[in-house]
Formats: C-alpha cells, structure tokens, sequence
C-alpha cells in the first residue's frame, strides 16, 4: 500500500515545530484537519504548509492524538516492523548478557511508540498501549514469530493507560501455548515469571543492571525494601551475611521464597509488613544495617500527584538513612516518569540532611540498556537509581 493511500491528518506549525525538535508525539489540540482518519489508522502527517512530516498512528480517544513512526512517507505494514523489530534486536545483541529475559522493545525508544515487547525465554509477551499498535499487534506478532520462532506470544494488554485509549483491558494469547509461569535466568540466579498476572509483564527487567551493580558495594546485613519477587534480595545474599527482605503483598513474596529456593540461598528472610511501619519501628528499636535498598512503587502516578509523591519518596528515604551503620550503603530508586532525576537527588539530599547522614554519591543509574533512551523524548527514562554511602 503505497502512502498516498494512506488519509492524510494535518498539524499546526506548534506540532511541526515538536517534531523537529525531536518528539513524536502530536496533542489533539495540535490537529487541524482529521481528514477521513479512523481509529487506529496509520495516516500521514501533514505539517501547515502541506510538506509531509511522517507517518503516525492516528487515535481519536487519547489526548496524544497522533504517535510518528516515521519521518518519511512510506508504507507502514509487515516489512516497516519487521525492520524496526530486527534493529531493536541488534541493538539488545549488543547490551543484553547475562540473561535470557529482556525488554526487546521499548516503545518510543525503538521508534515504535506505544508498543512494549519483553522476551523470557521462549516466549515473548507484548503490551499495545495505543489505538494504531493495537490494530498492528496481529502483525507484529507474526513478525516476531517469523524471526524468533517462539514458542508462544502473549499479549497483556491490561495495562490501564489503555483505557485512556478507548481500548478494552484484557489478555490473550496470540500464537502458541503460553504457560502461566516460566523460569528465567537473570544474572546466573534463576527467577519465576508469572506472565498473566506478574508486575508489567511478569518481572521488572529494567533493575536487572542496577541488581549486580547494588551487590558490587554490599556487605554485612541487608534490608531490602518493596522486593516484589526479590530481584535485589538475592542478588545481594551472594555477598552480604544476611538479607532481609520485605512487602505488603502475599502473593509477590511467595513467589520470592520460590525463587529463594531454587536458588539454595539461607540466608534470605522474606516478611509481609508495611514498608513505612516497618522501618520506623526499626528506627525505634535501634536496629542496623550495612545497606539498605529502597524501590518502591511509583509514588507519582501524573503531575498532580507529585508534591505528595516528594514527600512520600522523603519520608521513606528518611526513616532508611536513620538504619543505616557508618560507611552503610544506600541504594534508593524511582520509576516516576513524572518525577525528574534533578528533583529526585534534591529529595534525598534533603532526607540526608534532616537525618544528619552525609551521603557520599558512588553511582547515578537509570533503566538496564534494553529499555533505551531517546535523548529527545524524556518519558523513554523513567527509572533513576542512587547508590550513595553514609560517611
């Protein structure tokens, strides 16, 4: 289908401007003329002057009301996502080792807005977060079987930013026989991924580099906090002399004792509390720890809620510091797109000094390599994590 044939959708000189600054997303209010265009459409992109600017995907649902594909007219089927399919692939080639589960598309970071594709094992797990990928998913799915032979694709498409979209929340498998859990290898320790119920799409992979970088400074005692399914817990028993790990939810720790014992670690305790309660009835009873790693969930779901998410990410950062021994290490994370990596380090620095912790910074992280950047789209980084040391 040549692109002609595509409807034509018409910005105005703002979203042009948004485009050649590098960010492919178009607001509704940015669109002049919808032309024939239906939900999920591919169109093509028309700045005011009539020059064409791309090929997106048009929702009439969301605000975001056109995602660019691309910065050229040209067709947008089969071969277009096998192409962008294949160059996310070698970039992951490059930067994933160590492990046979990772994110192998990470939306706009590999130019294929709104469409998240994670791979364990065998099986591959995609989320299409948009009216035009979730058209393309039957597509992209056949792709992804043509080049990986997978022995089953699942799609997870109960995220709830697809309501945003006007699309159903729902899962279903899309070629093969998908198993409810599978077994993973994540830095030669082996995990269970739960694909129809677990976090995201069964694991949080984008903590994977930040898990061996946590235990390169580990030692002595370990409180890590919101382990989900343990992912630092047991990196961390490797090197520490105990770990104690702790949630609110029952069914994440039982699939973290799971993982404890397929991996023959004893000195791993896993307890079900309130992180907050918790660690401020540690503070009360003096209790110590050589490092403490706080990753909890994102606090700022939108902007509005940010002034109490900085005061929630404060408290806990806090009442963390105050258990922390001399020379104690402190690994704190974020995964509030909303919360800027800037406002997240003046966060903790203000808990430092109300604790009166001077923290020596080792190292500022973000997501693992297979959940790339765009330098021009500052949503593809979400994730920040702080490795700091109490002097």
């Amino acid at each position: 289908m040549a692109a002609s044939a595509y409807p034509t959708v018409r910005v105005n000189a703002k979203a042009a401007g948004r485009l050649r600054a590098g960010h492919p997303w178009i607001f509704a209010s940015d669109v002049e003329d919808r032309d024939a265009a239906q939900p999920g459409d591919a169109v093509v992109v028309m700045g005011p002057r009539g020059r064409v600017l791309g090929m997106g995907h048009y929702s009439s649902a969301s605000l975001i009301a056109l995602r660019v594909l691309s910065e050229r007219a040209e067709p947008i089927g089969p071969a277009f996502f096998r192409q962008r399919l294949e160059e996310a692939h070698a970039l992951r080639r490059r930067v994933v080792t160590g492990t046979d589960a990772y994110r192998l598309v990470h939306a706009e970071g590999d130019r294929l807005p709104a469409l998240i594709v994670d791979r364990y094992g065998d099986y591959f797990v995609l989320q299409a977060l948009s009216q035009g990928m979730d058209r393309a998913q039957a597509e992209i799915a056949a792709c992804l079987a043509e080049l990986f032979h997978p022995a089953g694709i699942l799609a997870r498409n109960d995220a709830l930013v697809r309501q945003k979209e006007g699309l159903p929340l729902e899962t279903s498998v899309l070629a093969g026989e998908v198993p409810q859990r599978v077994p993973v290898n994540i830095n030669g320790l082996r995990f269970v991924a739960d694909l129809f119920h677990g976090q995201k799409t069964g694991l949080f992979l984008d903590q994977r580099e930040n898990y061996l970088a946590a235990a390169a400074y580990a030692r002595g005692r370990a409180l890590d906090c919101f382990t989900f399914t343990g992912g630092f817990a047991l990196h961390l028993a490797g090197v520490c002399e105990r770990v104690e790990a702790v949630d609110s939810s029952a069914a994440a720790l039982a699939l973290a004792e799971e993982n404890r014992a397929a991996n023959g670690l004893g000195n791993v305790t896993f307890r079900e509390a309130d992180v907050f309660q918790l660690l401020s009835g540690y503070a009360s009873a003096g209790r110590q720890f050589d490092v403490v790693v706080l990753d909890p969930p994102a606090f700022a779901k939108s902007r509005r809620d940010l002034e109490r998410a900085a005061a929630a990410y404060k408290e806990i950062n806090l009442r963390a510091l105050k258990l922390l021994s001399s020379g104690g290490v402190l690994v704190t994370c974020s995964c509030s797109h909303h919360l800027p990596e800037a406002s997240f380090l003046e966060i903790v620095a203000s808990a430092s000094l109300d604790a009166g912790r001077p923290l020596r910074v080792l190292e500022r992280r973000t997501q693992a390599r297979d959940h790339p950047i765009l330098l021009t789209v500052p949503e593809t980084q979400y994730l920040k994590c702080l490795i700091a040391q109490v002097l």
